[in-house]
C-alpha cells in the first residue's frame, strides 16, 4: 500500500500538477470514461460485454472523521494496481490477484470529512474498470457527556469552531409538554431525550419530527444511554427500560429503585446504573436485564456511574465517591468529601478522576488509588459534570460560574458568570465549550459557547425557562439541548451547512400535537 506517483504515469520532472490533486483529476476522468463507455455499449446490438464487474465491499459503511475501514474488492483486471480514493482523496494503491480481486485493504477516513454520505472509490491504475460504495460520516454522542468515561468531549467535531460558532440559529424545536431535566443523545440518526410528561422521545436529529415514544410510569429525567441498537433508561417509577432504538419496543425492564435520575453507562455488555433513592449501584446484563452485581452506599445515588479501565466510579449522597470492580463490583477505594456527590458524574481522564461536591469543591483523585490530587472550591455546591480536554477541566457551579482549571494543578485559567446557577454540564468540541445556565429574567441569554483556550464569549440563546439540568451534546455541527422550564428540545446549526447526503431525507410522520417547530 503506498500512494501513487503523479498523474497518468508522466515523471514527476515533467509533471507540475500536484500528487493530490492529480489524483482528483484522474479519479474524475476514469469515473467520466467509465460512464461513457457503458453509455456507447448500451447502444450496440450483439456488443461483446465484459466478464467481470468490477465491485468493492467496505467495513463498516458508517463512523465518525478517523474511521478505520476495510476494502476489498472483486472483478477487477488480474494484478491490476488500483488505487482507492475518499471522494477524491486518494489513500491507498493495492495489487489485485489473478482472479481480480483484493482484500483487506485498510484506510482511514479524513479527519476533515464532514457528517453526510461520501465516496470510497476503487480505481485501476491503467484502464477503465471502478467500483464504489457510499460511507456515512455520523458521530454519535450516545451516552451521557459523551461516553462511559463521561469527559464530556467530542474529538470528532469539524463543522463547528471557535471560528464560526457564533453565527449558528435555531434549527428546529420540539415540544414535550412538559418540563426536561434530562440531556439528550444522539446515535444512528435520532436523539433520544426524556421529560416529566413519562415518556422518553426518540427524535430525527435531523428535523426534529417525532419518530416514537415510549410512556413509563413516571418522570424520565436521566439521559439514556443506547449501545447495539438497544436504549436503555431509568425512571421515577422504579424500573429501568431497555428500549429496541428503531422502534421503542419494550426489551426488558428491571426494578432498580424509585426517583431514579442516575443516568446508566454501558460497556462490555453491561449496564451500570445507580438506584435513586436506593442505595445501590447495579450491574446488569445488557442483553437480558439480568443482575451481575451490586453494591451498596451508605444513602442515594443520583449520579451517573463513570467506566473507565475496568473501574467503575460512582458518587453517593454519603459524601463518597467510590470506585469498583467493573466486573465484580468489589470496592478498590473510596474517598469521602465534604457533603453529597449529588448529581454530577465523575469524569476520567489520564488517570485522574475529577468530581464535584455540595460542599462547593472540585476534586482531582488518583484514578488507581483514589489519592487527593488538589481541590478547587467554587462559591456553592457542584451539581455540574466536569468535562476535560487538552489539559483543562471545565465545569459549572451554583455560584452562577463556568470555571477553566489547569487539569495538573486546580488553577483557575478563567471563569465566566452567567447570572444563574450551572447545573448543566459543559460539552467541549473543537475548541469550543457549550454550557446552560438556569439564568432566565425573560431576555437575557442562557445557552451559551465559549472560547475554550480564552473563555471568549462566542455565543448565546436565550431558551425560555432556563436551563439547569440538561447538558448539551455536540455533534454533526449540530448543538442539541432540553429547556428544564420550556419543556422543550433546542437544535443549533449553522445557516448555510449543506446536506451531503446522496438521498433526500424522508420525514417521519407524528402526531399532529408532537410535531417540531422549524426555524
Amino acid at each position: 500500500m503506498q500512494h501513487h506517483s503523479p498523474f497518468l504515469g508522466a515523471s514527476s520532472r515533467s509533471c507540475s500538477i500536484p500528487n493530490r490533486t492529480a489524483s482528483a483529476i484522474r479519479l474524475a476522468l476514469l469515473l467520466s470514461l467509465v460512464l461513457m463507455t457503458c453509455v456507447l455499449c448500451s447502444g450496440i446490438d450483439n456488443a461483446p460485454m465484459p466478464q467481470t464487474h468490477p465491485a468493492i465491499i467496505i467495513n463498516p459503511t458508517v463512523g465518525p472523521p478517523t474511521t478505520s475501514v476495510l476494502v476489498s474488492g472483486s472483478g477487477f483486471d488480474p494484478y491490476a494496481a488500483v488505487d482507492i480514493f475518499f471522494d477524491f482523496t486518494d489513500l491507498a494503491r493495492v495489487t489485485t490477484n489473478g482472479a481480480g480481486a483484493f482484500g483487506g485493504v485498510p484506510i482511514q477516513v479524513p479527519r476533515f470529512a464532514i457528517p453526510g454520505n461520501h465516496w470510497i472509490t476503487a480505481v485501476e491504475w491503467y484502464g477503465f474498470k471502478a467500483a464504489q460504495q457510499p460511507f456515512l460520516v455520523r458521530t454519535d454522542w450516545a451516552q451521557f457527556h459523551f461516553g462511559v468515561d463521561r469527559n464530556g468531549v467530542n474529538p470528532y467535531e469539524n463543522v463547528l469552531s471557535r471560528y464560526n460558532v457564533g453565527n449558528m440559529h435555531l434549527d428546529w424545536t420540539y415540544a414535550t409538554g412538559q418540563p426536561v431535566r434530562s440531556s439528550p443523545v444522539l446515535a444512528g440518526g435520532m436523539v433520544y431525550i426524556g421529560g416529566a410528561d413519562y415518556k422518553l422521545h426518540a427524535l430525527n436529529a435531523s428535523t426534529g419530527t417525532l419518530v416514537w415514544q415510549y410512556t413509563t410510569g413516571d418522570y424520565v429525567d436521566a439521559a439514556p444511554a443506547v449501545a447495539n441498537g438497544v436504549v436503555y433508561i431509568p425512571s421515577w417509577d422504579g424500573y429501568i427500560y431497555a428500549l429496541n432504538a428503531g422502534t421503542g419496543a419494550l426489551l426488558w425492564k428491571v426494578n432498580v429503585g424509585v426517583v431514579n435520575d442516575s443516568s446508566p453507562a454501558v460497556a462490555n455488555g453491561v449496564v451500570y446504573v445507580g438506584g435513586g433513592d436506593s442505595d445501590t449501584l447495579y450491574a446488569l446484563n445488557a442483553s437480558t436485564g439480568a443482575p451481575l452485581w451490586q453494591y451498596g452506599t451508605g444513602s442515594y445515588i443520583y449520579a451517573p456511574p463513570t467506566v473507565s479501565n475496568g473501574v467503575v466510579y460512582v458518587g453517593s449522597e454519603d459524601h463518597n465517591l467510590y470506585a469498583l470492580n467493573a466486573s465484580t463490583g468489589q470496592l478498590i477505594w473510596k474517598y469521602q468529601t465534604g457533603a453529597a456527590i449529588s448529581y454530577g458524574s465523575a469524569a476520567v481522564a489520564d488517570n485522574v478522576v475529577y468530581v464535584g461536591s455540595d460542599d462547593h469543591n472540585v476534586y482531582a483523585l488518583n484514578a488507581s488509588t483514589g489519592a487527593l490530587l488538589w481541590t478547587y472550591t467554587t462559591g456553592a455546591r457542584v451539581y455540574s459534570s466536569a468535562a476535560v480536554a487538552n489539559g483543562v477541566v471545565y465545569v459549572g457551579s451554583d455560584d452562577y460560574n463556568l470555571y477553566a482549571l489547569n487539569a495538573s494543578t486546580g488553577a483557575l485559567i478563567w471563569k465566566y458568570a452567567t447570572g444563574g446557577p450551572v447545573g448543566s454540564s459543559p460539552a467541549v468540541a473543537n475548541g469550543v465549550v457549550y454550557v446552560g445556565s438556569n439564568f432566565d429574567d425573560n431576555h437575557s441569554p442562557n445557552m451559551y459557547a465559549f472560547d475554550a483556550a480564552s473563555g471568549t464569549l462566542l455565543w448565546r440563546y436565550r431558551v425560555a425557562g432556563g436551563i439547569y439540568a440538561p447538558s448539551p451534546t455536540v455533534a454533526n455541527g449540530i448543538v442539541y439541548i432540553g429547556g428544564s422550564g420550556s419543556g422543550s428540545v433546542y437544535a443549533f446549526s449553522l445557516p448555510w451547512f449543506p446536506d451531503w447526503s446522496l438521498q433526500p431525507s424522508t420525514a417521519v410522520a407524528a402526531p399532529s400535537n408532537s410535531q417540531p417547530t422549524r426555524h
